[in-house]
């Protein structure tokens, strides 16, 4: 019996994506406060948050953050416009000068426009490690899916459940069974491609019961993490895709028995009367590595 061995360097290749906060662009009280927000990654919004006569302003503020240096060890990404809006070229051009570390695309339907894209932030001078977070919020870009997920910039895939059920026509409703065959659809494609995938946003602020139960259900369905709307929402999100004490003591468990009973030769290996074998030794592994960079972030 022989397992996947996991390299020394799991954790630094695992950036925890677990809280991806949207913030206003335009709002420079917003952007001052996200400097304190214990989110793993920043979204500076350029699209819905902010008023069409506020966008040129709002993309000033959004390239003066990222390069501002002042958020620590949060991931920066901009959202764009839609590359079908007057501002959408402008904010790719902006977004790639300042590098951060990626662009947030709306709706995006097909590869070729993530091909688009690339070639947009290529010619601003982005930095190589800019990458692409495409939006996955239309019919169409589920049923290309797979080849956006594929693309080498993209690294993460962000779904637009409020878009996608507009789309769809279906009403937005507790457990989400209009969008659950859709979301997973997505998970599918982004962990065939070796891609992170983000769960959609929960609207109703003032529902903290409803939002655990939804990140409880993306989490277990086997996202990465959450796109969040609010500053509160944030704490809880962090805790549910955290791996707990229990969960981090099962896991050293596991893999020492594993490498006991590979060193004394034996063909099966048991922790707590179950049968252990590769797959849960490298869930195992992904376990102890998502603790030690969650702390590494911190």
């Amino acid at each position: 019996m022989t397992s996947n061995p996991v390299t020394n360097g799991a954790s630094a290749q695992l950036r925890p994506r677990r809280s991806v906060l949207y913030m206003p662009a335009a709002n420079e009280r917003a952007l001052e406060k996200a400097k304190t927000i214990s989110a793993d990654a920043i979204i500076f919004d350029l699209e819905d948050a902010v008023a069409p006569d506020a966008k040129p302003d709002a993309r000033a503020r959004a390239v003066a953050a990222v390069q501002s240096g002042e958020y620590g060890n949060r991931e920066l990404t901009i959202r764009c416009n839609g590359l079908d809006t007057e501002w959408g070229a402008d904010d790719i051009a902006a977004a790639g000068a300042a590098s951060p570390s990626a662009v947030v695309i709306p709706k995006v339907d097909t590869v070729e426009q993530v091909d688009a894209v690339s070639a947009q932030l290529d010619a601003a001078g982005a930095s190589v490690d800019t990458m692409i977070w495409p939006m996955i919020e239309t019919p169409t870009a589920m049923f290309n899916v797979r080849s956006i997920a594929a693309h080498p910039r993209v690294a993460v895939l962000v779904m637009g459940t409020n878009d996608l059920a507009k789309e769809l026509r279906s009403p937005i409703v507790t457990g989400r069974h209009p969008l659950v065959a859709h979301l997973a659809t997505a998970l599918l494609a982004a962990r065939e491609a070796g891609k992170v995938i983000l769960d959609g946003v929960y609207n109703d602020v003032k529902n903290p019961d409803g939002f655990a139960a939804e990140c409880q259900q993306g989490m277990e369905m086997g996202f990465d993490g959450k796109t969040l709307i609010h500053p509160s929402q944030v704490d809880p999100t962090n805790d549910v895709w955290a791996p707990g004490a229990d969960e981090i003591e099962y896991a050293e468990r596991v893999i020492a028995a594993f490498d006991e009973a590979v060193a004394a030769g034996k063909g099966v290996v048991t922790v707590d009367g179950r049968m252990i074998e590769n797959l849960h030794v490298d869930n195992a592994r992904r376990v102890l590595a998502t603790a030690v960079a969650i702390t590494e972030l911190q």
